[in-house]
């Protein structure tokens, strides 16, 4: 008899396994989009800030604060240095060309005054001197020079006289000679003392010169320091407003140095300084206005100056057209500096979102609402309203503008 043998029922161990390996699948997938970054924030909707991405006209320009400042400013130097005895004028003062505005006192210079005078004193003594010298001298010269051509005269008669004698055998041979001889000696004596007259008249000529132009020197030297000592009077080089006076009474001040500026009046500059950012950008000839009491005020810039510091670098503009009538040095205005002209263009509402993302990416709103996702965009020009969109954003899109500092890595917001 044929027994039916009924088949052993076991659990279905493959279906297990496939779900184990589905389970283990997801979970390392989780694992790994989390360890990647693509984590999710939930936050609250009034906790961040939203945008709308719109059409519309883009001004580029740029909101720069200008400082009033005096078109042209003389520094004031203290020519001769000394201690500051006095000071007769204060910041602020309204001064003329030559008005004093400091006091120096100075002791060495005096000492140097003193011991000039006391050199040029001596000078002029011993020139004084000198010339009653060489005038005794000269006239002692002159006396002997007329006894010997009296002398040569006396001589020329006895030798003249002994002379014919001899030829009439009155006299000596010797005689005659010794006449002759004296006579001779006598014309030698007078011709030498009238090279040494002629000598020694150059010679007093040359000292003379010498003398009167070392004491011209001297003259001149204690002129120049005499000068030095008016110096230490600080005056107002032209006509203008005392700026400011860094100096105290009693401080010593080295000849050179800085003591002050003096502001002229005849006109006024706006001085900026602007994020280097806009150093490519900024040329003279560009245009930038400012609103004073209703109202509008042009500018023009006049200079750009190259250097930069503490990432800013400096401009000076020019009024064009009135300026306001209270105008003061010192004084801010808040300038729209154009850069080009306005184009109608994407923009999108400026936000704190950029410091954290630099406009590479942004959250974009999705069309529930109800979650906002991380997307790449690329931002042109900016202004101090606007972003230029030149990639990643259409019109209409909303988008999360403020702060993302709270988001971390999330690549996704989901608002409660």
């Amino acid at each position: 008899m044929d027994i039916k043998l009924e088949k052993k029922k076991f659990p279905d161990r493959k279906k297990t396994l496939y779900l184990a390996v589905i389970v283990l699948a997801i979970a390392l997938l989780a694992w790994f989009i989390a360890g990647s970054g693509s984590s999710v924030t939930r936050i609250s909707r009034s906790a961040v800030t939203f945008a709308t991405v719109q059409s519309g006209e883009f001004s580029d320009y740029i909101r720069i604060i200008g400082i009033v400042q005096p078109s042209l400013s003389i520094q004031l130097s203290a020519e001769e240095g000394g201690i500051v005895e006095k000071k007769y004028a204060d910041e602020g003062a309204i001064l003329h060309e030559g008005e004093p505005i400091l006091q120096l006192r100075n002791s060495t210079l005096d000492l140097e005054i003193m011991n000039a005078e006391a050199n040029l004193a001596e000078k002029q003594n011993f020139l004084r001197n000198t010339q009653v010298t060489m005038e005794q001298d000269r006239l002692d010269n002159l006396i002997e020079k007329s006894r010997l051509e009296t002398d040569v005269r006396q001589k020329e008669r006895t030798y003249l006289q002994y002379k014919r004698l001899y030829g009439e055998d009155l006299i000596s041979k010797e005689d005659f000679l010794k006449s002759r001889e004296d006579y001779l000696l006598a014309m030698e004596q007078n011709s030498l003392v009238a090279e040494r007259l002629r000598q020694d008249s150059i010679y007093r000529s040359l000292q003379m010169t010498q003398l009167e132009s070392d004491l011209e020197n001297m003259r001149r030297s204690l002129a120049l320091i005499r000068e030095r000592r008016a110096k230490l009077t600080v005056s107002a080089p032209v006509d203008g407003e005392l700026g400011f006076l860094d100096v105290e009474q009693g401080q010593n001040i080295s000849s050179g140095e800085m003591v002050g500026r003096i502001n002229v009046l005849s006109g006024h500059k706006i001085e900026a300084e602007i994020d280097e950012h806009y150093i490519d950008r900024v040329v003279t000839g560009l245009e930038g206005e400012f609103d004073r009491r209703d109202t509008t005020f042009r500018l023009s810039v006049k200079k750009v100056y190259p250097d930069v510091r503490e990432s800013k670098f400096r401009a000076d503009l020019e009024f064009v057209g009135d300026k306001p009538s209270n105008i003061r040095n010192g004084q801010s205005y808040y300038i729209n500096l154009r850069l080009g002209e306005s184009a109608e263009s994407l923009i999108l509402p400026r936000g704190s979102f950029f410091s954290q993302t630099g406009g590479t990416w942004i959250f974009v709103v999705d069309e529930s609402g109800n979650r906002a996702v991380r997307r790449e965009i690329r931002l042109g020009r900016q202004n101090p309203q606007y972003y230029e969109v030149l990639e990643g954003l259409n019109p209409g899109e909303k988008v999360v503008v403020s702060g993302y500092e709270q988001f971390g890595k999330s690549n996704e917001l989901i608002f409660k």
